[in-house]
């Protein structure tokens, strides 16, 4: 008998082929059969009417610590994701020397704006290498599975110590050593090794992440670990990335051809458009099909949208900073919005400015013009007519109070957005040639990261409602290519090999989506992290059920309460 059947769905396997009617049997977590199936099941499922994918692959996420307390991973449970990956950006939480747990908390806190608070009441350290960290994540029930890689930045400080913290140069037996350890990590089951490059990304105390200037050598270190384990993946955070350098992309590109060639290792970075220089970006790529024909393996790794900071009166907004509005910061929300209503508060709070002359505050008064309103319907793509700035011009106004009155909508619920990467020209046709690039992979979704400005975990949900369906302002992409994009595409430049296709003797990691009323909800803040700290969430509409290893995890937006997921060993698949 089988343990699982759906019956009738339009299955969209993950290959790009077009879709077709068909039953899919699952027996064991794995795919016994799909098209006609008339074997008896302990539980079938009427997908009349529904696409059935594979589960999504987010292969950019920084659960490292919610991974320790949270079983689900959310936001991204909510959106079909069924596989993270975890460890990006050269951070992470292992290895760890025991006196150096508070340092680790402040290089996340710093370059992922995850709560001190939380990561510190949240986890449990019951590890010092990466595979005891492992074996850790091995002991907590999860509903989906969860990968990660090693990453640079805890290895440096813990074979280099102060010196690896302060990113003063490896000597020969320092990169032997850091070697060593990511090797040892990698044999646990490290899917990769990441690295971050950018001066973006800095810990709490100012410092750039371990490894931001390491040189050649060190990182032909790192790819040679993944060469003796015999899978594996290079990931960086490149510099350069937000327009900092514009001689960054031709020598990130040089370095990356290098160590792809001479070791025989894939490698992906983040790769975007910035505002600085908002034609970079064709650069780098030009270079990366240059080295790609040359024989390396390298993979730009694009966001499906624009990287936005939200503001609201719920959390941070471009006047929390004011001195008439700190005193509303801690008040219940129902409380603060009715003050800030009051006109007499309004206007003091527009006419006032940062007295501390704050970086972040100038820079946002100085973006009204790549800033919007996010709205309900939310529209991530609206012209430039509508930004903050144009408001203002045609209403001769101060944006400022054009932003004030937008946050006040909705019961004081209302989101603008601030798009600092992929949104220069006001619309997603770059954007779109850089996803459909055949060498780019998917992901930057930062799920778990950024915890009160960023909520971009909903995004291989927004490939589907905005990318096939919804997109107005120009092309679309077919459903078959960006099913195959966020599943197969990604698991398997990651050693996944075992998923992303729905196919006999692939794993159970399914998807039965009302693709008509698929929608993303609003974000909205919630204060469930460890220590009651805040985070935004997002859920979504249209997910029928989602299923982890041929077990259901997810019922139209409600979690069954089953646990299959499991701790992806690489090179164990």
């Amino acid at each position: 008998m089988l343990d699982l059947l759906i019956k009738g769905g339009t299955v969209i396997d993950g290959t790009g082929a077009k879709g077709y009617i068909a039953d899919v049997a699952i027996t064991g977590g794995k795919i016994l059969e799909v098209g006609k199936v008339t074997d008896p099941a302990r539980e079938t499922i009427n997908a009349n009417g529904l696409l059935v994918t594979p589960g999504w692959v987010d292969v950019h996420t920084h659960y490292d610590g919610q991974a320790t307390w949270d079983q689900l991973i959310t936001p991204s449970f909510w959106h079909g994701v069924t596989t993270v990956v975890m460890g990006n950006c050269g951070v992470g939480f292992a290895p760890v020397a025991p006196d150096k747990h508070e340092w680790l908390i402040g290089l996340m806190e710093g370059v992922e704006d995850i709560p001190h608070a939380a990561l510190s009441e949240g986890i449990s350290w019951g590890w010092e290498s990466f595979p005891e960290y492992l074996d850790t994540l091995e002991k907590i029930p999860h509903a989906i599975d969860i990968g990660s890689q090693i990453a640079h930045g805890p290895i440096r400080a813990y074979v280099m110590g102060e010196r690896g913290a302060k990113n003063e140069p490896a000597s020969e037996q320092d990169i032997a050593e850091i070697s060593a350890i990511a090797l040892e990590g990698l044999k646990a089951g490290a899917l990769g090794v990441s690295t971050s490059r950018t001066m973006m990304h800095l810990a709490i105390d100012g410092e750039p992440v371990p490894g931001t200037f390491a040189t050649e050598q060190e990182l032909l270190g790192l790819a040679k670990a993944i060469k003796k384990a015999g899978h594996g993946i290079v990931e960086s955070a490149p510099a350069g990335i937000t327009g900092d350098d514009l001689l960054a992309p031709e020598k990130e590109i040089a370095w990356m051809e290098k160590v792809s060639v001479e070791v025989g290792v894939p490698i992906t970075f983040l790769f975007a458009q910035n505002n600085v220089e908002p034609e970079a970006w064709r650069v780098m790529l030009a270079e990366c099909d240059r080295a790609n024909l040359a024989g390396a393996r390298i993979y730009p790794q694009v966001f499906g949208r624009q990287t936005n900071l939200l503001f609201s009166f719920q959390g941070n907004n471009p006047f929390f900073r004011y001195p008439s509005y700190l005193p509303l910061i801690d008040l219940p929300q129902e409380e603060r919005v009715a003050r800030l209503s009051k006109p007499e508060l309004r206007n003091r709070i527009i006419s006032e400015t940062d007295p501390n002359d704050d970086a972040f505050t100038k820079f946002v008064q100085n973006s009204w013009n790549t800033t919007y309103e996010l709205g309900d319907p939310m529209d991530f793509e609206p012209h430039p007519d509508f930004s903050i700035e144009s408001i203002a011009k045609r209403e001769q106004r101060d944006p400022k109070a054009v932003a004030y009155d937008l946050m006040l909508k909705r019961g004081g619920n209302n989101f603008l957005f601030f798009s600092g990467i992929n949104y220069t020209y006001g619309n997603h046709d770059c954007l779109r040639e850089m996803i459909a690039h055949p060498s780019s992979l998917l992901g930057g979704s930062d799920g778990g990261a950024h915890c009160t400005y960023i909520c971009d975990a909903s995004v291989p949900t927004f490939m589907l409602t905005h990318w096939t369906r919804d997109r107005t302002r120009g092309e679309r992409f077919p459903i078959e290519w960006v099913v195959k994009k966020q599943s197969r595409d990604p698991a398997h430049i990651f050693g996944l090999t075992d998923r992303g296709v729905v196919a006999p003797g692939f794993k159970a990691d399914l998807n039965l989506i009302n693709y008509e009323e698929l929608n993303i909800n609003t974000p909205f803040m919630v204060h469930d992290l460890p220590s009651g700290a805040p985070r935004l969430m997002t859920t979504a509409d249209g997910y029928e059920a989602t299923i982890v290893s041929g077990t259901v995890v997810q019922r139209r937006s409600e979690e069954t309460g089953e646990r299959p997921g499991q701790v992806i060993r690489g090179g164990m698949i």
